[in-house]
């Protein structure tokens, strides 16, 4: 006896095998890419159920779902996900103004002041004592400043 498997039904374990597998990279990196191609499986996965033949009609359902989901809900998702952020104290100092304690020389460290506190700096420009500045961001434990 001759076992033999229909492509119908080994697409169906094409799809299941891809949300998994979409699935399990979306997880180890929750960077809300993956999951669309994971829920474009799910719909090729129905439509291989019901429409075992149509091969093409599978794929194309998992493309067009997979980049409309891609390009339509990642954007919303993300937004939703960064307003959601908890800001640390240090990333409330990004966009305020301190005042240079000690010369920043281009590529060389100086000190700024800010809240009442001292913290070390770096600029891609050179900033004398007194200039006010402003923090563009953190790099660890120095503030990156331009002037103000």
């Amino acid at each position: 006896m001759v076992l033999t498997i229909e492509t119908g039904t080994i697409m169906i374990y094409v799809w299941f095998g891809l949300i998994i597998f979409a699935g399990i990279i979306e997880a180890s990196t929750m960077d809300l890419t993956s999951i669309w191609f994971s829920v474009g499986a799910f719909f090729a996965l129905i439509v291989a159920i019901f429409l075992p033949d149509y091969i093409i009609l599978q794929v194309v359902i998992f493309i067009i779902v997979s980049v409309l989901l891609l390009l339509g809900l990642r954007p919303l998702f993300r937004e939703y996900i960064r307003k959601n952020e908890i800001k640390t104290n240090s990333d409330k100092l990004i966009g305020k103004i301190a005042i240079c304690t000690k010369a920043i020389l281009d590529g060389e460290r100086g000190e700024v002041k800010i809240d009442g506190k001292i913290w070390t700096a770096i600029a891609n420009e050179d900033i004398q004592l007194t200039e006010k500045v402003e923090v563009l961001s953190i790099d660890g434990v120095k503030l990156v400043v331009r002037k103000n």
